[in-house]
């Protein structure tokens, strides 16, 4: 019965018109949502589909080539196919890429490109260019469930997943633009806009494997960064997984009380189970690990703090920790310490031979900066 219901509120011309969306709109969205993402289906899939129509075998070859290296957006783009082909695929195949919305630019050189999904949503990715690199910061979600207190997404709470071929646009759009602004290709990715790539942690292996494949955007897992709030089964996962990208942990306070404060997700994955399974990540690929750690004012800026991280640092092969600047949002209440403050906190970890670095905020006036991204301006 409530199938039925269903299919009467999407096809029947009597429906109540006091409904408060567009209900072309959401037919659309509906029957476009219904129909198979071409892209989620394989190479093989792909070929045993021509060969039911009779087409022929190369002709996967050619389509898989506009999905995944020619980077077409829509199936009429496909033009080594015939037209009646090209109708065929739109009859039978949705082909959903993202779209950029908006674009703003920093003082500093950072681009900010807000994209929108096929079913309405918003998600933000920022291009971070300096003379050595190029380097896309992306989303993985549609806001994010973690309510970390010094976030904005985290504010938004999450909407949805984003889908493997999501975050493939993200990234294909963004070495677009950094191509026609700087003549140059993005060197690097990292996993560290909206949302927690390890609860979505399919579609971002996809998404990684598609970037790195020699038939996709060809780009070394090595220069891939995926930051994680701290999701200890997840990361013991990407081990097992024999991943080979970089992983990142948002830490920002080396105790468990203090960090519970900032980090709700610290409730049931404390330090010593991140730990457990950080060492476990590193047994099992050696890939690099980073800390990330942002510097609150009267928070986690005392030489007592700066103490605990570096006890913390010896017990995990940790390769270097980003000390962040923090950026003011809506809704926190906190600060960035003053320069004296951050610099002895630097000078004790030097002292100690902790290998840090203190990283400058990027793209703080088009809130573009680490922990601003909320579909703002």
């Amino acid at each position: 019965m409530k199938e039925s219901a269903s299919l009467f509120i999407i096809f029947s011309p009597l429906i109540d018109t006091t409904f408060n969306f567009n209900i072309s709109t959401f037919c659309f969205h509906v029957i476009f949502a219904a129909m198979q993402n071409i892209r989620h289906l394989s190479y093989n899939d792909i070929e045993a589909l021509f060969l039911q129509i009779g087409e022929k075998k190369f002709r996967a070859k050619q389509v898989w080539e506009w999905l995944w290296q020619k980077n077409a957006r829509a199936f009429n783009d496909m033009t080594n196919l015939s037209k009646e082909l090209r109708q065929k695929l739109v009859e039978q195949f949705s082909f959903p890429a993202l779209t950029i919305e908006t674009t703003q630019y920093s003082e500093d050189g950072t681009i900010k490109s807000r994209f929108v999904t096929f079913d309405g949503y918003k998600v933000e990715g920022v291009l971070i260019p300096t003379e050595e690199r190029k380097t896309v910061c992306v989303s993985s979600q549609v806001g994010c469930s973690l309510g970390c207190k010094f976030c904005a997404t985290g504010f938004m709470g999450r909407k949805r997943n984003l889908d493997f071929d999501e975050i493939y646009d993200e990234v294909v759009l963004v070495n677009q633009h950094s191509e026609k602004t700087f003549g140059q290709k993005l060197t690097n990715i990292v996993f560290m806009g909206m949302g927690e790539p390890l609860l979505n942690y399919n579609n971002v292996l996809k998404a990684i494997e598609r970037i790195s494949a020699e038939d996709g955007l060809f780009m070394s897992p090595k220069r891939i960064t995926v930051s994680t709030a701290g999701i200890a089964k997840m990361i013991k996962k990407l081990g097992d997984d024999k991943v080979r990208f970089k992983l990142a942990l948002s830490l920002h306070a080396a105790n468990d009380k203090k960090r519970s404060e900032i980090m709700p997700i610290n409730d049931t994955n404390n330090i010593q189970s991140l730990t457990e399974a950080l060492n476990y990540f590193y047994k099992h690929t050696g890939n690099e690990i980073t800390f990330e750690y942002i510097l609150f004012k009267n928070f986690n800026d005392s030489q007592k703090d700066a103490d605990e991280l570096v006890k913390l640092y010896r017990q995990i092969p940790v390769d270097l920790i980003n000390i962040i600047e923090y950026n003011t949002i809506e809704n926190a209440s906190f600060d960035k310490p003053e320069e004296n403050v951050t610099n002895c906190f630097m000078e004790y970890l030097a002292s100690k031979r902790v290998n840090a670095r203190l990283r400058k905020s990027r793209g703080k006036d088009i809130d573009a900066a680490c922990g601003q991204l909320a579909n703002k301006g």
